[in-house]
């Protein structure tokens, strides 16, 4: 025999509220995909070589903190989204490498920008031959030293973010 209502709660109310059913788990966060990895690490490595070279320009210093922030985004970034990928680390060393030359060299322009007189855009777009000599010319131990600790914390951010 068929019942025809609903089976009453056990306090005996008909119209009382039936559980809701438990909605679906959400889908796991997209891992393990090295072409977004990457696209993320090339991205990350733009936006963090033009906030470097904001930080040198307005600093008149190379910061090496900064440099390990650089390298560290770019390389967490790129294991957060890529996963566990072996390319990933290494790509992001040489990114943070990039990455933080850009960001001296966009400093290097808003500072001489100052000096000669025009935008820091015009310095770079219109004579990058000269920052890229002046960077030659200033560039020391120091220099060298931020450009290797900033692609060791890529490496190693990408490492731990994938893990």
């Amino acid at each position: 025999m068929t019942q025809s209502v609903p089976p009453q709660s056990a306090d005996g109310n008909p119209f009382a509220q039936q559980p809701a059913p438990v909605p679906p788990a959400p889908p796991a966060p997209a891992r393990g995909n090295l072409a977004l990895g990457v696209v993320t690490a090339v991205v990350v490595a733009l936006v963090t070589a033009g906030v470097y070279g904001a930080v040198v320009g307005a600093t008149e210093y190379e910061i090496g903190y900064a440099a390990i922030g650089v390298g560290f985004l770019i390389g967490f970034g790129a294991g957060k989204v890529g996963g566990a990928n072996p390319v990933l680390p290494v790509l992001s060393a040489l990114l943070s490498l990039g990455a933080v030359y850009l960001g001296q060299l966009i400093g290097t322009a808003i500072l001489s920008a100052d000096i000669v007189g025009v935008s820091a855009t015009t310095m770079f777009t219109e004579h990058l031959d000269l920052l890229m000599e002046a960077w030659q010319e200033t560039a020391d131990a120091m220099t060298f030293l931020f450009l290797a600790i900033g692609a060791f914390a890529a490496f190693s951010g990408a490492k731990k973010a994938a893990a």
